[in-house]
């Protein structure tokens, strides 16, 4: 009968633990006492970790939102602050709730420590969830708050994650755990395998060993695990080097490609054709400001709408100016330098003179994550391709088209080509406009990597010219060398010479190299050549 009592007893101790929830639990948090709520946190993320509700209220408390009201302990969180009011919602239903005077609220405090914890714990809830990125981001999280608390959690995370990545950050995590938290051979077996990996995290651990321990066989397997990752890491920061002088090339590829085209067929020394580029880059801003509910499709609806309005201003300023100045180089220099100023006033008068951000859809947003050491940003990629693309149709247009057997028969020999009844003057004109509709596509990719303002456009000008003089006059695939050279020259001399002076080099090699081939890599063929 003793032990029926007991028994009994027990179940009704366990009953009514299980019948607490979470709202009642949460109401620990309300004390003044740090470590109370220490406590609390840890038992809410041990009971509840499964529950979205926590991970709500853990998000709000650190970003210090969460408040509870003076007269009924109600937590709740804060929507939105008007004047001395605050909009405040149920941290659990989400009901939105009247405004109230915030002197009727208190806030939940916490201190740095408790903030570590917080995140820690909500790494540990992360890590149950269905989505693969919120779980690697969740691991990463453990990986850089290290505590041999997780250990246990972390093990039994890896017996049935399925994802690579995510496994190879949790699996670094416990590696680096051994080798901080544990001794003897366990802890060598540990140093030596944190040298398969290279996140900052690990050179971290293994440097507090290198430097603190007293044991020289310990210093000298972390200084053996050290030099692994560090050259590793230069190994893969020198591919990520090369990828940014691969992005700033192909930038430099689409600005210098429409200008290829128009002064190699042209001989028009086109100053106005960074403001070309500019307009392609308002046109995408313009476009977003009226779709504001559609920046996911503006960017691939800015491409033609660009090419088109850059593309017409280019043929009614042939039409108007150039055309009147053929055979005088100097003065359409001045002509197209007085038009971009023009250009420059008229987007300070409708837009105003303030840069403008175009917004980055979410599809181009983020990075491709090689490894720990590198990264590759979406919207620079994209870029890269994108400027391939474009090479390859304006050189399908030149060289499969029966417009680009005309452009070419011109820029060869523009007399023979009239005389053969091609209409140069019509030549020019579509030649230009394909130009121009080309710079205004470039804008487009620059409105992603830099604010729209209205001297855009100069900063290009003269890196454009340098590519189609250095690349060979009106050849294309001298101007797409010269782009990616050019881009990689400047990427990999600018940690060493500083950007400014890396320029200045840029220059001072191409005019030493113009003065052994003046007409550049892959000069032009033709009569018209010799001119």
């Amino acid at each position: 009968m003793k032990i029926f009592k007991i028994i009994l007893l027990n179940l009704l101790i366990l009953s009514a633990s299980f019948g607490v929830t979470l709202k009642e639990d949460s109401n620990k948090l309300l004390t003044k006492s740090f470590k109370t709520k220490e406590k609390t946190i840890i038992e809410l993320t041990s009971k509840y970790s499964k529950d979205e509700k926590l991970e709500f209220l853990f998000q709000k408390l650190l970003k210090g939102e969460l408040l509870y009201t003076k007269s009924d302990k109600q937590i709740v969180y804060i929507k939105e602050k008007i004047e001395d009011d605050y909009k405040t919602a149920d941290i659990f239903s989400k009901e939105d709730l009247k405004l109230t005077s915030k002197y009727d609220f208190k806030k939940v405090k916490i201190n740095n420590k408790l903030r570590s914890i917080i995140k820690s714990s909500l790494a540990k809830i992360n890590l149950f969830s269905s989505n693969e990125d919120i779980r690697f981001n969740s691991a990463k999280n453990l990986l850089a708050n290290l505590d041999i608390k997780n250990e246990e959690l972390i093990n039994e995370i890896l017996q049935t994650e399925k994802s690579t990545k995510v496994k190879e950050v949790l699996e670094e995590a416990v590696t680096a755990l051994g080798v901080k938290f544990k001794d003897g051979e366990a802890q060598k077996q540990a140093i030596i395998k944190l040298g398969d990996y290279l996140s900052p995290k690990s050179l971290e651990v293994l440097k507090n060993i290198s430097s603190n321990s007293e044991d020289k066989e310990l210093v000298k397997l972390a200084n053996t695990s050290i030099a692994s990752i560090e050259t590793n890491r230069s190994f893969y920061s020198f591919l990520e080097t090369a990828f940014f002088g691969l992005s700033m090339g192909s930038v430099l590829l689409l600005a210098a490609i429409g200008l290829a085209v128009t002064f190699g067929v042209m001989k028009v020394i086109n100053m106005a054709h960074g403001e070309l580029i500019m307009i392609g880059a308002y046109t995408t801003y313009a476009l977003q400001q009226i779709m504001p509910n559609l920046i996911e499709y503006s960017i691939i609806v800015a491409i033609p709408a660009a090419f088109i309005v850059s593309g017409l201003v280019g043929i009614a300023i042939e039409r108007l100016v150039i055309r009147h100045l053929y055979g005088r180089p100097l003065e359409t220099l001045l002509a197209t330098f007085g038009i971009s100023l023009v250009l420059q006033q008229i987007v300070r008068t409708v837009f105003s003179p303030l840069n403008q951000e175009v917004k980055t859809p979410e599809w181009m947003s983020g990075a491709l994550e090689v490894n720990s050491a590198l990264s590759l940003t979406y919207n620079r990629l994209y870029i890269v391709v994108f400027s391939i693309i474009v090479f390859l149709f304006v050189l399908y247009i030149l060289n499969k088209t029966s417009l680009g057997l005309k452009v070419r028969a011109v820029s060869q020999n523009r007399e023979i080509a009239r005389a053969m009844g091609i209409k140069a003057s019509w030549i020019d004109a579509i030649t230009f406009g394909l130009g121009s509709g080309i710079a205004g596509v470039a804008g487009v990719a620059l409105s992603q990597l830099t604010n729209v303002g209205p001297n855009l456009g100069q900063a290009y000008i003269v890196d454009s010219f340098m590519v189609v003089v250095f690349g060979g006059v009106g050849n294309l695939w001298g101007t797409l060398i010269a782009a990616f050279t050019l881009g990689e020259f400047n990427k990999f001399i600018e940690p060493v010479a500083g950007a400014v002076l890396a320029k200045v080099i840029i220059l001072v090699f191409i005019i030493l190299f113009i003065q052994k081939r003046p007409r550049g890599l892959f000069p032009k063929k033709g009569r018209d050549a010799e001119d």
